[in-house]
């Protein structure tokens, strides 16, 4: 039977690419003081571009993980069943030193190579980053009590993915998951009611139920519950030291927009062993600088979507035609595919920018320490945000065809508000921002004069740090005026970075559409007169 038609016009599929050919992200790297991972990250970039991992992504989102409440026996058993590719990126994760490796290689500039690996590795999948990013952020908390620390750290920096039930000693490598919130509290973790009560062999044992549990088979858990003192932080094992399995019951698992590949529990403690992390009654402060490493994951987990849709929706409209022309060639289309890439190389530029801080603070800078805690929080608010419209518009290139689950782009977009939500929505960032100025005014001051290494360079960025700097010094209806004052802070941070380090049609770009009395429109309305050929090349270094 002859066929009824010629297929034409079609877009070819986007593998065989290196992911790492970013510039971008390569340049934000050296910066940093990270270059000497480069060869590293060509070989991840390589794999990430495959169609085998490809394939691995998309089968472990169209098999999602099932819940073992019981074994056929009627034994209670609590375990998660995974298709056997989320082990392949687990594994390939873990051997990369995506999780808690950097605080054991103490290699300058080894948080920075860590998050540009999560970066390109993300674009595979990104459900599997959550119990990777949780083991990376669960040290400094941990380090709080050297006793548990000092066995357990190698472990979970290990490069050994070492999947099963098993004892923590008894194992090669270790996952660490979090478990913080409940049903009447959310993000007011001080209204948690789970209880944890001291026992005679120096451990507690903690009874209550947990609303939201990421990654529930991780091997260890960090929560927080009410202790004598107070609101305390805890580490609570999957199985105990004799071998035993801890009473940690896995009630359900929550059916989410996106991230479907990865799973989240509703979690039962009954009389479950613990150990206290830091001191009773200072469970939000030890628990924070876990918050503040998984935060920044949200940023790199957003610049990373970003990158991810901006390299598609450039791929297909190079390769798709329409009255007598490649998209890639319409004006109108070209104002769009350049309003991605700007935000794209803004999100990347900053991302790892906070990733070089984080390095510089683990080595003892207090000034970077100043900039990473005011700039993380309106980063985390403001690129979190922008993702999911920035998802939304490089759907739309597709046209229909972005609609439909083959083309990825469904999956990208329902990805997208996830790290808006998870580490604090919107206001919770925001106001966070504010807590930061008022709280540790030397925070603004450091903020500042990271903006001002790009004073005089570029008139919009001139006028907008100075009406910020108005708007800051009059702190009336600021809770009200939250978002609005987060946002400006996040482009005028945005904003220098480009200035200072991406050619000259990039940042005057940015700070015209962004920062100019043209600025804030939806994306493609980039003014008459962008260079979008220049902005453009530096995304289509992975097209095919």
């Amino acid at each position: 039977m002859s066929p009824t038609h010629e297929v034409t016009n079609q877009v070819p599929a986007h593998h065989g690419h290196d992911v790492a050919q970013d510039p971008v992200l390569l340049d934000a790297v050296t910066r940093e003081g990270a270059g000497w991972a480069a060869t590293e990250l060509h070989r991840l970039g390589r794999l990430a571009g495959s169609e085998e991992a490809a394939e691995w992504g998309r089968l472990v989102n169209e098999c999602p993980p099932v819940l073992r409440t019981h074994d056929r026996y009627g034994h209670r058993v609590d375990e998660v069943e995974f298709h056997p590719y989320w082990h392949e990126l687990m594994r390939t994760a873990v051997e990369y030193g995506l999780h808690a490796a950097p605080w054991q290689e103490r290699q300058p500039g080894s948080h920075v190579a860590r998050a540009a690996k999560f970066y390109l590795w993300g674009q595979v999948e990104a459900g599997h980053s959550c119990p990777i990013s949780m083991t990376y952020a669960a040290v400094p908390a941990l380090r709080t009590n050297a006793d548990i620390a000092t066995w357990m750290e190698p472990l979970l920096a290990a490069r050994s993915y070492d999947f099963g039930l098993r004892a923590p000693r008894g194992k090669t490598g270790l996952i660490a998951g979090m478990s913080m919130t409940e049903k009447q509290g959310g993000s007011d973790v001080r209204a948690n009611t789970t209880r944890a009560l001291p026992t005679a062999d120096g451990g507690y044992r903690l009874t209550g139920h947990k609303w939201f549990t990421s990654a529930p088979m991780s091997d260890v858990f960090l929560t927080l519950a009410q202790a004598p003192g107070g609101l305390s932080c805890f580490l609570l094992p999957r199985v105990l030291p004799d071998g035993s399995r801890n009473a940690l019951r896995l009630q359900r698992l929550k059916d989410k927009l996106g991230n479907r590949s990865n799973a989240s529990a509703e979690i039962e403690y009954e009389d479950a062993f613990g150990w206290l992390v830091g001191e009773e009654g200072r469970g939000v402060s030890t628990i924070i600088e876990m918050v503040n490493m998984t935060r920044l994951d949200c940023v790199l987990g957003g610049a990373s979507g970003m990158r991810l849709g901006t390299v598609r929706a450039v791929h297909h409209a190079t390769h798709r035609r329409a009255f007598g022309k490649s998209l890639i060639e319409q004006p109108l289309m070209r104002n769009v595919l350049a309003d991605l890439a700007l935000e794209s190389e803004a999100a990347t530029a900053v991302a790892l920018r906070l990733a070089g801080a984080t390095d510089r603070v683990a080595n003892g800078d207090r000034a970077e320490a100043a900039v990473r805690r005011l700039g993380l929080a309106v980063t985390k608010y403001w690129v979190c945000k922008r993702a999911p419209a920035h998802a939304a518009e490089a759907l739309e290139c597709f046209g229909g065809n972005g609609y439909i689950e083959d083309s990825g782009m469904p999956r990208l977009y329902r990805e997208a508000p996830l790290s808006s939500i998870w580490e604090g929505s919107g206001n919770v960032a925001a106001l966070d921002a504010l807590r930061a100025m008022s709280r540790q005014p030397e925070t603004v001051e450091a903020f500042f004069g990271e903006i001002e290494l790009a004073a005089g360079a570029n008139r919009h960025l001139d006028a907008s740090t100075a009406r910020l700097r108005k708007q800051l010094a009059d702190p009336a209806e600021d809770e009200y005026r939250a978002r609005r004052i987060t946002e400006t802070l996040a482009l005028v941070l945005q904003a220098s970075l480009l200035v200072r380090h991406a050619p000259h049609a990039v940042g005057d770009a940015f700070c015209a559409s962004r920062l100019g009395a043209e600025g804030g429109g939806a994306f493609g309305t980039l003014p008459v007169g962008v260079d979008t050929e220049a902005i453009l090349a530096r995304a289509r270094t992975a097209v095919n």
